[in-house]
């Protein structure tokens, strides 16, 4: 029975896609009926084929070696915090990304990483039909994040018309950085975080596709080779890296801090209320029903719907963070469905670095045509990770 809810709840995200469409004539179901079996396929092969989860085992412990190999640096500055029983979220999984960031930034200085991108892009418009640029774009947030991979395509995003610059900024919603993968990787189950990374990807091309669609010109379906410029030394731009990997952990630290106080001083507000009112409880009220058409039992779904609204009001690190501690208790399709849906960067927060961002690249009429679908943007993230977390689901019982 719950099986079926659950790919009922696949149809009904892609119908709520389809129904808020803005031009629902135009859309090319070809190209998304392609990318839907793709992603069904790559569910079932990461979740249930021997080969697929040897593959994600195997990512998983290359990260986890790369993690504890910090430690090592880690350890020399904080001796007296690392390898004791209880190490402190900041440490445990925020300290580490002084070895991950710049490891990831010397990949891109050397070539490595672009080439990657480049040749993952150009297959995946190939199979799928998809524009290039944004078959481009969707790799290359996959492994720098949203507002990097803003950044480095600032010279073709100039390029693109705004109903293009809509796409890439709603696609921008769903995405997780490489950098951020250890972080996940000590809050939630490898096999979850290393599926999710793919599907997001994918169902973000889906659903903007859908929401969005854009008819292109041959001529205007090119990525556009952008002049090189001298590369700073070596040296200089791995202290650069160093130094923005410890703005970032700052900046999360910050966040999370801020965030939980202000959701516990909203709970002590409503405490003064009659009814036993919770920030939490009223956000589980609302995505209850997402989280039961994802094939939960009604108790469940009111449980995982309250990490879900967390997530979106403040931020995947604080869903994790509280999640953590209960994922032994959960069922198997709940803690698949639930860790799937909190591995991406969909928040309120998340729109606003996204809009900061592109008011630094584009022209103002065109950064403003962007703000003015705000609400889509947020619609995109929420329904790419539900799509995400139900296709999931299928598989996990």
């Amino acid at each position: 029975m719950y099986l079926l809810i659950n790919i009922l709840g696949v149809i009904l995200f892609m119908g709520l896609a389809w129904l808020c469409s803005k031009d629902r004539k135009t859309i090319h179901w070809r190209s998304i009926i392609v990318l839907v079996l793709l992603n069904i396929f790559l569910a079932w092969f990461l979740t249930s084929f021997s080969a697929g989860r040897f593959a994600i085992e195997r990512v998983a412990d290359g990260f986890n070696w790369l993690i504890e190999t910090s430690f090592s640096g880690i350890g020399f500055a904080f001796s007296s915090m690392v390898n004791v029983k209880n190490m402190d979220v900041v440490v445990s999984a925020l300290m580490p990304i002084l070895l991950v960031v710049p490891l990831f930034d010397i990949l891109t200085y050397i070539g490595v990483l672009p080439f990657i991108i480049k040749w993952l892009g150009r297959g995946l418009s190939k199979l799928t039909g998809q524009p290039k640029f944004e078959s481009f774009f969707a790799v290359e947030m996959m492994f720098l994040g949203n507002t990097e991979a803003l950044a480095v395509s600032s010279g073709q995003l100039k390029r693109l018309k705004s109903a293009r610059i809509l796409t890439i900024s709603m696609m921008s919603m769903s995405c997780v950085s490489a950098a951020m993968i250890g972080v996940y990787l000590q809050m939630l189950p490898a096999q979850f975080v290393l599926t999710a990374i793919p599907l997001n990807i994918i169902n973000a091309m889906i659903v903007t596709s859908v929401l969005n669609p854009v008819t292109i010109t041959e001529e205007e379906d090119t990525i556009y080779k952008i002049e090189k410029t001298d590369r700073e030394p070596f040296f200089s731009f791995l202290g650069n890296s160093i130094l923005e990997a410890g703005k970032l952990i700052l900046i999360i630290t910050a966040m999370i801090i801020s965030f939980v106080a202000l959701a516990a001083l909203i709970d002590k507000i409503l405490a003064l209320f009659p009814g036993g009112l919770s920030l939490s409880k009223i956000l589980g009220v609302f995505m209850t029903p997402f989280a039961f058409v994802l094939g939960l039992p009604l108790n469940e779904a009111f449980e995982a719907a309250q990490f879900m609204g967390t997530k979106l009001v403040t931020n995947e690190f604080v869903a994790m963070a509280e999640l953590n501690p209960e994922l032994a208790s959960l069922s198997k399709h709940m803690a698949a469905v639930l860790s799937t849906f909190l591995v991406s960067f969909a928040n309120f927060s998340t729109i606003g670095m996204i809009l900061g961002c592109l008011n630094g690249i584009l022209k103002k009429e065109v950064s403003d045509e962007v703000s003015k679908n705000v609400p889509y943007m947020l619609l995109s993230g929420v329904l790419v990770s539900l799509l995400s977390a139900g296709m999931v689901g299928l598989f996990i019982w």
